[in-house]
């Protein structure tokens, strides 16, 4: 489902992205907002990328392990992101620290912090 994220943004296909979270998913992405629910984080990320122009989503360096009854991934995340209105190009590049639940539909994630490392633009 880390992947499943990034491709779910990418390809504006909003019902597979909401897919990768729980029922009573939390999401904390700092100054970017928090968000209760899958239909919270959707409904955000679908308004903020509606305007946007191609976007690509990297999901690396994926560490999954077993910690204190819960299951926890930290992966890398490099986003490019195009405003076609402002004709620029912006980068972020951070980590999830993410703890994942199985469910009866597979695994999601049950809370996720993001952490930014870089942002910037270029024109």
């Amino acid at each position: 489902m880390l992947l499943r994220y990034a491709t779910g943004i990418d390809t504006r296909d909003w019902p597979l992205f909401r897919t990768c979270f729980a029922q009573d998913c939390e999401a904390d992405y700092g100054s970017f907002g928090r968000w209760r629910g899958p239909r919270a984080i959707t409904e955000y990320m679908e308004s903020a990328h509606r305007q946007m122009g191609a976007t690509l989503h990297r999901i690396t360096n994926i560490v999954v392990e077993s910690r204190n009854d819960e299951i926890v991934a930290r992966s890398y995340v490099d986003a490019v992101l195009t405003d076609q209105a402002h004709g620029v190009t912006h980068r972020a590049a951070g980590f999830y620290d993410d703890c994942l639940i199985r469910t009866a539909d597979g695994w999601r994630i049950a809370r996720r912090k993001f952490t930014m490392v870089k942002a910037g633009l270029n024109e």
